[in-house]
């Protein structure tokens, strides 16, 4: 009679033959969900309240991708906190490319050197593609007796600490241009900062602050109206849809110089082939005839830049603005 060894069934075998089921059936989940991917609506969060250049941008990127990815891309308004709320929120989502974050440059490489209690760090986002690269404008309510960037610092000297200028934030891009202006002009403002460039942009129009620094694409109606005047360009050379306004430079100002970006960050956990599915439909949008039209009809410029461009930007401009940030003088709130 033959008879037959049996090794004993282990706990450790039970365990080790648990995990290799659980392995395999996670490897073929997550090879289905990217191969899939999107399956379902994409949630784009924004950090600022509607109605300024990120809202604007990420409304143009979510119309046009919609029919890229297949799939529906909903834009989330999330305003405040110098755009820590809509960051911490991303940050949080679960990591499978169906939250993503419109950032706004001001509020990534700016704010981290002003926010003492840090809702999020830079290793928390991996970047996915840059979208719109704008400078900044310097806008004035129409009734402000000044016609150019020279009459209006010569007002302000006239008229110390009365004139009032509105940003998107306590430390945004646009709160440091004022700074910047304040410093290379010898004078002396008052800075009313609101939760986004859509309320500040309001009260601009309603008459309750004077001037404000921001990208064009939300000033345009306004400016075309009549209603707003726009005095410089902040960037290195006059747009393409203001050809008349000139440069900061041109104007006596060239240190006063400033460009925002405006770029999809997603949590740092989301698998490559997401991210890279991602940033080859933007590039697709990016690039496209119709949406570079668009952007630069809004004073803006279509930019793709890909993820290891957009992070090899971040870090230069987290380095740059520090030291800005501290000459101006800018603390937290």
């Amino acid at each position: 009679m033959t008879t037959f060894s049996r090794r004993p069934f282990t706990a450790r075998a039970a365990l080790g033959a648990t995990t290799l089921a659980i392995l395999a059936l996670g490897a073929s989940s997550s090879a289905w969900a990217q191969g899939a991917y999107p399956s379902k609506p994409v949630n784009m969060v924004v950090p600022t309240a509607a109605g300024g250049t990120t809202d604007l941008s990420a409304r143009m990127l979510a119309q046009a991708l919609t029919p890229v990815l297949g799939q529906s891309v909903v834009v989330d308004n999330k305003g405040g906190g110098n755009g820590s709320i809509a960051a911490a929120a991303v940050k949080r989502a679960e990591a499978d490319g169906y939250t993503l974050l419109m950032q706004y440059s001001g509020y990534h490489v700016i704010s981290p050197h002003l926010t003492k209690q840090k809702q999020w760090e830079q290793g928390d986002f991996q970047p996915v593609a840059n979208v719109i690269s704008a400078p900044q404008i310097i806008v004035v309510r129409n009734d402000l007796p000044v016609k150019t960037l020279a009459e209006l610092v010569a007002y302000a000297k006239a008229n110390p600490g009365k004139l009032n200028y509105a940003s998107s934030g306590n430390g945004s891009l646009q709160h440091v241009t004022g700074a910047m202006l304040e410093q290379q002009g010898s004078i002396k403002m008052v800075h009313v900062p609101y939760k986004g460039t859509g309320p500040a942009l309001q009260d601009l129009l309603g008459g309750q602050v004077d001037l404000t620094f921001g990208t064009a694409p939300p000033f345009m109606p306004h400016i075309a109206s009549g209603k707003l005047r726009v005095l410089a360009v902040t960037g290195k050379e006059r747009l393409p849809s203001l050809p008349d306004v000139p440069t900061t430079a041109e104007a006596g100002y060239p240190k006063v110089d400033a460009t925002s970006w405006f770029a999809v960050f997603v949590p740092a956990a989301v698998p490559k082939p997401v991210v890279d599915k991602l940033t080859a439909d933007i590039r697709t949008v990016v690039q496209s005839a119709a949406f570079k039209q668009k952007a630069q009809e809004q004073g803006a410029t279509a930019d793709y830049q890909s993820p290891q461009q957009l992070g090899d930007k971040v870090k230069a401009d987290l380095t740059g603005w520090a030291s800005v940030v501290k000459t101006s003088k800018i603390e937290a709130e």
